[in-house]
């Protein structure tokens, strides 16, 4: 990292989290591109997708405990 890089680097870290996950997002905006023109709306008509799906057929999957003690017990296992 150069030494500009490494000064800027400092100076963020003395900021409130709030603001580091601010500047956070930002950069990662600016290496990742511009978005997809269509992509806020692909993703409202997925969440409707999803909603109207576990509206009509119920919710699918194991509730949170469940899933907490198999990967505890995968955890452990290792």
């Amino acid at each position: 990292m150069s030494e500009q890089a490494e000064k800027l680097l400092s100076e963020a870290l003395k900021l409130t989290s709030t603001e580091r996950a601010r500047i956070a997002a930002e950069l990662i905006a600016s290496v990742d591109g511009e978005p997809e023109p269509d992509a806020e709306a692909a993703w409202a008509a997925e969440i409707d997708r999803r909603v109207q799906r576990v509206q009509s057929e119920g919710p699918k999957g194991d509730d949170w405990q469940a899933v907490h003690a198999r990967i505890g017990t995968r955890l452990r296992s290792k």
